[in-house]
């Protein structure tokens, strides 16, 4: 179950390898920077670089529009949704500005359905994305399904209960 957001624009979701281009963009420049021992551009670059990309992840859903993703859809909770003791495995990156609006909504999901929520943040571990094919975040797996990208809070209540709803399934045959 891959599912891709059906918004105008592009998809609301970081390519892996995006995400990989701007921070090499920003050792570059600090190695350019240094190398040209331009100490001004050089600390401008340390610390501006950085707290920028904070601020647009902080305020990214007020923005988001003029990047191209469209409106950050204001997210209702989630309605009708029953406990369950399945495993849910969210994948993130550094940068990523659609990772904490997915980790907020999971966090508060978590609180009404107390299912075990595992956060592995791939940026340093290429091994793992290559092996789980993961090539965008952020990601949320159940067993064999999988969300890819910034999904509601409905979504991923639905996810997160399909094991639940198909063990019901089962037990009324």
């Amino acid at each position: 179950m891959n599912t891709e957001q059906n918004r105008p624009g592009k998809q609301q979701q970081c390519s892996v390898a995006g995400l990989f281009r701007i921070w090499a963009g920003y050792a570059a420049g600090l190695a350019v920077f240094a190398y040209s021992r331009n100490r001004t551009a050089f600390l401008f670059w340390l610390v501006l670089v950085p707290v920028g990309k904070l601020v647009e992840m902080r305020f990214f859903s007020y923005f988001s529009r003029f990047f191209g993703y469209g409106r950050i859809e204001n997210d209702v909770p989630a309605a009708n949704v029953a406990p369950t003791s399945v495993s849910v495995t969210y994948y993130s990156a550094l940068g990523c500005p659609f990772c904490p609006i997915v980790l907020r909504r999971l966090l508060a999901l978590q609180k009404q359905m107390g299912f075990v929520l595992q956060s592995i943040n791939v940026s340093l571990n290429p091994q793992m994305m290559a092996s789980r094919g993961i090539r965008s975040v952020p990601v949320v797996e159940v067993g064999e399904q999988r969300l890819v990208g910034n999904v509601t809070s409905e979504q991923l209540a639905r996810l997160i209960g399909l094991p639940q709803t198909a063990e019901a399934a089962a037990q009324q045959r």
